[in-house]
């Protein structure tokens, strides 16, 4: 909902990415936004103010003398009561305007003639060389002195056939770096280390023990911490997600594998809080097979001998500089005596409590906070919804 009731003014220049910025405008609109699409010449060479108007519903602006806004100033009525401007894609020629000030056309004279207040920003796309280039290496300096915000570009193969950086960022990409523009940067200059997903302790090559937990609720809550403005590193079992977008992800498979990798990062770089939110396995087979079990006509049965595995909440909370540290409890009854005892026993500040089976593999939740001065609940809702309470719980409690 962070962009529900955002007016966003879209301009587009020339480049063949703007077959990306159909996708993105349908995904603004899609997320609450409105959007009022801007284009110059060049970008109606690429796709055409038809279609832009067809997914935004709305007039698109081509020409600075369009007599269809009333005062016949379209360069200044169109940004005045807008929230922010995002150029997708942005072109070497427009971004070199944007640097030195030129004004030729309506969208760079718009941008020149917005409010000082109003968030520019901009998605570079084009050929490698150009953006290597540099004078155009010297105008991204310039913009960014300027307090414009780069999106991009990202590296990978180009229409034109040579690979390297100069791709705009993919749809999906662009509306989350737009979610996390509109979010209040809480944790902006923090780090985060977080646990997500179920783990898996193998049985032999081909079986295993895992549990239900989907993942989602620890990727919500990673996903909410970078649009809050952390670096965040998220240790994940096997799960069916992509990785959250500015995110680094460690992918793990058994719970000794997800504790040393967390052991290994906070030997390694600081963190201020450790948010353990996955369903981590309680013992692992201590007799797992190398080959896969099987059968036999007597119908005996594999012998499974088991062993704990390690607390990794507990060896985190133990530690002597140790992180703010936030626990998931996932309970199948009596949550709220279970939640207490838990957050005591592993000597953690914050525990979140919920019931596991009514929430692994589902969008929504239900959780319950407990610290020090007992407990209160969260409301029923998404687990995007409810990542973003728990970031600004925890954004209150961290020191500034």
């Amino acid at each position: 909902m962070v962009l529900q009731g955002k007016k966003i003014v879209l301009g587009m220049t020339g480049g063949v990415a703007c077959y990306k910025v159909a996708e993105l405008t349908r995904a603004l609109v899609k997320a609450g936004a409105s959007v009022q699409v801007v284009m110059t010449a060049s970008a109606t060479q690429f796709i055409t103010p038809v279609t832009m108007q067809a997914l935004s519903g709305q007039t698109v602006y081509t020409d600075a003398w369009d007599s269809r806004i009333p005062n016949n100033m379209p360069h200044i009525d169109l940004t005045r009561d807008a929230d922010a401007i995002l150029i997708a894609p942005c072109s070497t020629n427009f971004m070199a305007k944007l640097a030195n000030g030129l004004c030729d056309d309506l969208l760079s004279t718009l941008c020149i003639a917005r409010p000082a207040h109003l968030p520019l920003l901009i998605a570079p796309a084009m050929n490698v060389e150009m953006w290597q280039n540099a004078a155009t290496q010297r105008n991204v300096a310039t913009l960014r002195l300027d307090g414009l915000q780069l999106l991009g570009p990202a590296a990978g193969a180009q229409a034109c056939g040579e690979t390297g950086y100069g791709r705009m960022l993919e749809p999906e990409e662009l509306l989350e770096e737009m979610i996390a523009a509109f979010t209040p940067k809480v944790l902006a200059g923090k780090h985060l280390l977080i646990t997500a997903g179920p783990t898996f302790e193998p049985i032999d090559p081909v079986r295993g023990i895992t549990n239900l937990s989907s993942g989602k609720m620890g990727y919500a809550i990673a996903e909410a911490a970078y649009r809050a403005g952390a670096q965040v590193t998220l240790v994940s079992g096997p799960v069916a997600m992509p990785a959250p977008y500015g995110v680094q992800r460690i992918s793990i498979q058994t719970a000794q594998q997800m504790h040393d990798a967390v052991m290994a990062n906070l030997l390694t770089q600081r963190q201020d809080a450790f948010i353990a939110v996955a369903a981590v396995a309680d013992w692992r087979v201590a007799n797992a097979s190398d080959q896969k079990l099987k059968k036999n006509s007597a119908g005996d049965l594999p012998q499974l001998e088991f062993a704990q595995n390690p607390d990794i909440l507990a060896s985190v909370a133990a530690m002597d500089d140790a992180p703010y540290c936030v626990g998931f409890a996932a309970e199948s009854e009596q949550l709220l005596e279970y939640g207490a005892a838990k957050r005591l026993k592993k000597n953690v500040p914050l525990l979140v409590g919920n019931i596991g089976h009514q929430t692994f593999g589902k969008d929504d939740n239900e959780l319950i906070l407990f610290d020090e001065h007992g407990h209160h609940a969260l409301p029923r809702a998404s687990k995007t919804a409810l990542a973003a309470m728990l970031i600004s719980e925890l954004a209150n409690r961290l020191p500034h």
